[in-house]
């Protein structure tokens, strides 16, 4: 039966099917300047701070022998697409770091853990010896600084870098990562202003 169906489909089939056609791109523009709202620089930090982040350090091996390990926390990472597997994050342009990241090539995150907000003030410093005193491996991919007690690690190279008012979005492409799953309090975040941490509440 399921042949005498096939036989008689292909026999009233007399035109191949219309191909469909992709819709078209959208126009993109930027915002002109005359478009814009004045907007206070304090309130706007103040607005935005009630998005809670967490909290990251960004390091690089050193590019040259000349160099040093380079990092910086960061509170603007995020993923960004699982297929090719891709994450992002923001830096200043006038960052003294991100020129040294850049010129690695390469980069890891490292995600930091509820009792890291020292480790995390220690890299928000400019112009430190960040890595003073601070105890690290290597990342299995690009040889980053991978730091202990970090809940999680993402090993990557620099995919593309886009600009972004004042920043640069920095996009990876993972390569190897991992988590510590023992660790009971979880990550580091940031609200207001202040460090957080996870707290174990009521749930809709």
């Amino acid at each position: 039966m399921a042949e005498a169906a096939v036989r008689y489909l292909r026999s009233v089939r007399t035109t191949a099917p219309e191909p469909v056609e992709a819709l078209p791109r959208p126009e993109l523009r930027c915002v002109g300047a005359d478009e814009r709202a004045p907007l206070d620089p304090r309130e706007f930090r103040r607005v935005l701070g009630n998005f809670a982040t967490g909290v990251a350090v960004i390091t690089a091996p050193p590019a040259t022998a000349a160099d040093s390990p380079a990092g910086f926390a960061c509170q603007s990472f995020t993923s960004l697409s699982l297929d090719p597997p891709l994450v992002a994050f923001m830096v200043g342009r006038a960052s003294t770091t991100w020129p040294r990241i850049a010129r690695a090539g390469v980069f890891c995150v490292n995600v930091l853990g509820s009792r890291q907000a020292g480790l995390c003030r220690a890299f928000a410093v400019s112009g430190a010896d960040k890595f003073a005193g601070v105890a690290y491996d290597a990342a299995p991919v690009s040889g980053s600084p991978r730091l202990p007690g970090a809940v999680a690690w993402i090993d990557c190279a620099i995919h593309a870098v886009h600009t972004g008012g004042d920043h640069l979005i920095v996009v990876g492409r993972v390569n190897a990562l991992g988590t510590d799953t023992d660790d009971p309090e979880g990550p580091l975040l940031f609200h207001r202003g202040r460090f957080a941490h996870l707290t174990d509440g009521p749930t809709d």
